[in-house]
């Protein structure tokens, strides 16, 4: 569910219309709805009430200070993959023991960075980073907090980019040599094992690959427990999709009636690390047509939003559903809808048909609050957009529009070049 509603053929974000955002910021821009994302956040809370929890939001998804902000007002931990999530989640005033700290290529300096912050745990995904992880705790005269990252070899039914938890993935350790590691972890020093985690892939579907993955964990849960190694946190990470199209997702009451009932007498607290299934639907780009084109075999609507401000389609063949900001009866038309990156792989929508556009119309690109600005970049020297949060019927700056002068910040021409 979201709050991008039409009204009387004007698409408004909650009370407010969408091209009043787009007169005052300009396009492309992003606007997100703080009622949605609220919306989908208590759909968790009230999921799994039942259960000792922390919903630890993925910051990977959207980072943007003011979602962030709002999810940690409202009791949400964070998951983050970097030094600079993990910056950004302290910051916009996620308690540090609500922060676990996930990702397969953990630097020296984040671990400091991690362990001196104080955050509830690291996600392990090797040998070599818990040796590391120990090594870098005993200088600093601390325990480090870990639950290794298992890799269940369950297939999550996902687009194979974004499926995490099989055996050819880099992610994780093999279920089959977790004891091994689980040992080796016990016998470190300053190393304090705490949990499980596992993350099987994103924008999963189906409801069978969390719950079989689970009996898996939980078997190895009992290995362990036989073996003087307790757990105490079970994080079940994320994945739950969306829908794009006319996908029918599990809502998270559906995940939670299957999940809790494994959990019941298990006194366990529960992490899950949602991302999309917060922020997407909660979010939309916003791009004007600037020129009609009609091409020997197909038509073209060249839009001033490219690849470099939403990456998934290009990098995917993903699909976002596109609409007129201004509805009104009209024929339909078959077209793909591109940006102006001088790439052919630059589309939103290859072979759609929508509703006939006119140049200089403003076109909503939907479902995009998850992945959008996070993956965006600079590429063509192309400044990043705006972002908009809107609130009932206020809305406000979250992120100004990136300038010129933005794009050579930091840079220098060296002395033998001048």
């Amino acid at each position: 569910m979201h709050f991008f509603n039409y009204r009387k053929g004007e698409l408004f974000a909650e009370d407010v219309a969408v091209k009043d955002i787009v007169a005052e910021f300009g396009s492309p821009v992003y606007i997100y709805s703080a009622n949605t994302l609220l919306r989908h956040l208590k759909a968790y809370s009230a999921a799994f009430r039942d259960k000792t929890n922390i919903i630890c939001y993925a910051l990977k998804a959207n980072s943007n200070a003011a979602i962030v902000s709002l999810f940690a007002r409202h009791g949400a931990g964070a998951d983050v993959v970097s030094g600079g999530e993990l910056f950004r989640a302290l910051r916009a005033g996620i308690p540090a023991n609500k922060i676990v700290y996930a990702g397969v290529g953990k630097t020296e300096e984040e671990i400091r960075y991690a362990l001196k912050s104080g955050i509830l745990m690291f996600n392990v995904e090797s040998g070599g980073e818990l040796r590391e992880i120990d090594r870098v705790a005993r200088e600093m005269r601390l325990k480090a907090p870990v639950a290794l990252r298992i890799n269940p070899d369950i297939d999550p039914q996902t687009h194979p980019y974004i499926s995490t938890g099989m055996k050819k993935h880099k992610f994780g350790i093999p279920v089959d040599d977790a004891i091994d590691h689980y040992k080796l972890a016990a016998g470190m020093e300053n190393i304090s094992v705490i949990g499980v985690q596992y993350h099987i892939g994103s924008q999963l579907t189906k409801i069978s690959p969390f719950e079989d993955s689970l009996r898996r964990i939980l078997a190895l849960i009992d290995e362990l427990a036989k073996i003087g190694i307790p757990i105490s946190r079970l994080d079940i990470g994320g994945g739950l999709g969306i829908t794009y199209l006319d996908e029918k997702p599990p809502l998270p009451g559906d995940l939670a009636g299957k999940i809790l009932p494994l959990l019941k007498k298990r006194d366990i607290t529960l992490l899950m690390e949602p991302g999309r299934s917060l922020v997407g639907n909660a979010g939309i780009l916003v791009t004007k047509t600037l020129y009609m084109k009609k091409g020997e075999e197909k038509n073209f609507v060249i839009v001033d939003a490219g690849m470099n401000d939403l990456m998934r389609p290009s990098l995917y063949d993903a699909y976002h559903h596109i609409q007129p900001v201004v509805k009104n009866r009209r024929k339909t038309m078959v077209a793909d809808v591109v940006g102006p990156i001088c790439e052919s792989g630059d589309f939103l929508a290859r072979g759609r048909e929508i509703p006939e556009v006119r140049q200089g119309e403003y076109l909503a690109v939907m479902s995009a609050g998850a992945y959008g600005y996070s993956m965006s970049s600079t590429y063509n020297s192309r400044p990043r957009v705006a972002e908009v949060m809107v609130n009932g019927g206020e809305f406000e700056l979250v992120r100004k529009r990136e300038t010129y002068k933005d794009l050579i910040r930091g840079e220098m021409v060296p002395e033998f070049i001048k």
